[in-house]
């Protein structure tokens, strides 16, 4: 008789004998990526996103379609009437101290380097996501720890214009005023610090030194 394309039958193994010439495996296509969104909500961390959509449907047991939508990470320091956040109000990002070497070799390089300074900050709390395991490059948010002082370091090209100031970076706050952090590479570690002072250079061991993204 006929061989029908019901890929039901691959689960049941009762399918004719000339079901894979008949019916061929016919795999999912989707369109390329669309453009990335502006962030959600201004002047706090939350996600951007970009999608994509079904060109073809999979067919007779092929594969199904991978993900139509993903998001990443965001942080957009203008309100949509067109004013800059507050300072204290945005959530500093941070990364490993590190990276600032390889900053530091960039704008050597093309002749941009420009002073920067460093603010420390004592650890108010932080979320037991920053102590799981993590991927390499996000391991060194297991240095966070409550009760310690770190020092973050604002340099090219987080220092933004015309203030040449960090976003984040606490400037204005009032004095013992809870600032929230969170950690780059790292989405469940977060927490508040309380700024202590503004630094030229940054007078902490490298393992409790930090950059502002």
């Amino acid at each position: 008789g006929p061989c029908y394309c019901d890929q039901a039958c691959v689960r049941t193994l009762d399918c004719c004998h000339d079901y894979a010439q008949t019916c061929p495996v016919i795999p999912c296509v989707v369109s390329q990526w669309s453009a990335w969104s502006g962030c959600a909500e201004p002047c706090k961390t939350t996600y951007r996103v970009r999608r994509r959509h079904i060109i073809q449907e999979p067919r007779n047991g092929a594969e199904p379609c991978p993900a139509l939508e993903e998001r990443a990470g965001c942080v957009q320091y203008w309100t949509r009437q067109g004013t800059q956040c507050q300072q204290s109000l945005i959530p500093a990002l941070i990364t490993a101290g590190g990276f600032g070497r390889a900053r530091r070799r960039r704008a050597a390089a093309d002749g941009s380097e420009r002073a920067g300074y460093c603010v420390e900050f004592q650890l108010v709390a932080v979320t037991p996501g920053c102590l799981r395991s993590q991927p390499w490059h996000a391991r060194w948010t297991r240095r966070l720890r409550e009760g310690h002082g770190v020092c973050v370091e604002c340099q090219p090209p987080a220092l933004h214009r015309p203030r040449q100031l960090c976003h984040g970076d606490g400037t204005g706050s009032h004095l013992n005023q809870l600032l929230h952090w969170q950690a780059v590479g790292n989405h469940q570690c977060r927490g508040t610090w309380r700024r202590i002072r503004q630094l030229d250079t940054c007078p902490c061991p490298s393992v409790h030194s930090f950059l502002f993204i």
